[in-house]
């Protein structure tokens, strides 16, 4: 498994950088969190940091800088086209259920949604539009949204390299757990077979 991640992130290189970078940002810019979320690609990412395929320091800026970006157009874009954006094909798609569910969830807790949201991706992918929609200030809205993107983006990339080191470290225990679980149940076989040929020995002496 880890053999073959490998070899396709030394064939990928560098676009890497490119494609993890777009999934976090496009994720609330244009909605694409709806179908596949960001932490996914991240996660990749963090991963192929841990293999030497990417460099740790410049994915975790890019990860938050992408996250934070598109967030920010997400806002732009539902301040501009306001509750319209809802009745297009596009809102039709997302549903009236989820955005409902973001809109009471902004209204209770504020500029506080905008931070929680991003731990969320249901919300993560909405929020933006609809903090712009509610005429929250962008000012708030950058604040809430910066610390959500640096908690996001950095624990992602850092989970993936998490995931990496765990998953090296279970590959080598599984080359010689099969071995040792073989030899156990070796063992286990013999003992049996003797105690049963002493249990037959002492029947036949009686």
């Amino acid at each position: 498994m880890t053999e073959f991640l490998k070899h396709l992130g030394e064939h990928v290189g560098a676009w890497l950088y490119l494609i993890s970078a777009f999934c976090a940002f496009s994720e609330a810019a244009i909605l694409i969190g709806m179908v596949l979320p960001g932490e996914a690609a991240l996660l990749v990412a963090g991963y192929f940091c841990h293999e030497g395929v990417l460099d740790l320091v410049v994915m975790i800026p890019l990860a938050i800088g992408a996250a934070i970006a598109g967030d920010s157009v997400g806002y732009e874009f539902g301040r501009k086209f306001g509750p319209g954006l809802r009745r297009t094909r596009l809102g039709g798609w997302v549903g009236e259920k989820r955005w409902t569910t973001v809109d009471r969830f902004l209204h209770r807790h504020g500029g506080k949604a905008v931070f929680l949201g991003r731990l969320t991706a249901l919300l993560r992918a909405l929020m933006p539009s609809m903090a712009g929609m509610s005429g929250m200030r962008y000012r708030t809205f950058l604040l809430y949204n910066a610390a959500g993107g640096i908690l996001w983006g950095g624990g992602c990339i850092l989970l993936g390299w998490a995931f990496a080191s765990a998953l090296n470290q279970l590959e080598k225990y599984l080359t010689w757990v099969p071995l040792a679980a073989l030899a156990v149940l070796i063992v286990v076989v013999l003992i049996v077979h003797r105690r049963r040929q002493a249990r037959a020995q002492v029947g036949s002496d009686s």
